[in-house]
């Protein structure tokens, strides 16, 4: 059974690890990595990565991606949102901290911000034109 736009909406904003599927060109499968990432109800969807990695390059070049969180504990639930880059650039201290705060206990956010290069990360926002969700009850 699908979930309504709220229940999907909130699912989402939860501080799943999610999976980032990008088309990886001819002859290959898409690109699919776990990521942390950043949403609240009604507005994009935000992740960083590394500026020069694969992800971030394939990214560019589609222009989008697909972004899935799940919970594998009853009850089993899915949301699945794509759509198009609508602003990427260098991270800022800020949202390298928002996000990091999303994942790790308070007391190591700190550590983990102050040793991370910012200059090595970009950040992409998402813009989510296309859902797909699922709430399988406990099976």
């Amino acid at each position: 059974m699908g979930l309504n736009v709220a229940e999907r909406a909130k699912f989402l904003a939860e501080p799943h690890v999610a999976g980032v599927a990008v088309d990886a060109g001819a002859d290959r499968g898409p690109l699919s990595v776990p990521v942390w990432y950043d949403y609240e109800p009604g507005g994009d969807v935000e992740f960083l990565t590394g500026r020069d990695s694969r992800k971030a390059a394939l990214i560019g070049k589609a222009g989008r991606f697909t972004l899935l969180v799940q919970r594998t504990s009853p009850t089993y639930r899915y949301v699945s949102v794509e759509g198009p880059v609508v602003w990427s650039g260098p991270t800022t201290l800020e949202q390298l901290t928002r996000i990091a705060s999303r994942y790790l206990p308070v007391e190591a956010v700190p550590g983990y911000v102050e040793g991370s290069d910012l200059g090595a990360l970009v950040t992409f926002r998402m813009r989510p034109e296309h859902w797909l969700s699922a709430d399988l009850g406990a099976i």
